[in-house]
């Protein structure tokens, strides 16, 4: 598969530090074709890909908390993708930014977050709409977790 023309559409909006754009979820329909099961292996490919990119040190080492911050990340994509609120009953509202108010994420991490999701995406075999629907969404809430200018 060409990476770079499949992932062609799939564009990163530079935002100034501190703009808090409006969040469109991504389209239910990704989750009916992904399933909850799909969701969380695209979460685990993202979170290694990360575990091995330029912004680890961001990351747990130790591989029990890291394997929980997966899990963690992975109950939020499939609840705001449309499936069972499993964070909310596990760590309570959202609220990410709060959460990540502690690690360093500059706009050049959030391009590497983005671009290790990029590479994720590449992989799937679902309709291209239903990734876009996705991306759109990373695309707008990854600048919410920016908290650092440089």
């Amino acid at each position: 598969m060409n990476f770079k023309r499949y992932t062609a559409d799939l564009t990163i909006t530079n935002y100034k530090f501190g703009e808090r754009p409006d969040v469109t979820i991504p389209d239910r329909e990704f989750y009916k074709v992904m399933g909850e099961e799909g969701i969380r292996k695209l979460v685990t490919r993202h979170y290694d890909l990360l575990r091995v990119s330029e912004i680890s040190h961001l990351f747990p080492a130790n591989d029990e908390i890291f394997e929980i911050a997966k899990n963690n990340s992975a109950d939020f994509m499939v609840q705001i993708c449309g499936g069972p609120d499993y964070y909310n009953q596990h760590r309570g509202r959202p609220m990410l930014a709060n959460r990540h108010a502690g690690s360093h994420i500059t706009p050049e991490g959030r391009l590497v977050w983005l671009n290790c999701y990029k590479q994720a995406l590449a992989e799937l075999s679902i309709p291209r709409p239903l990734i876009v629907s996705f991306w759109n969404y990373l695309n707008v809430f990854s600048n919410w977790m920016v908290n650092s200018p440089e």
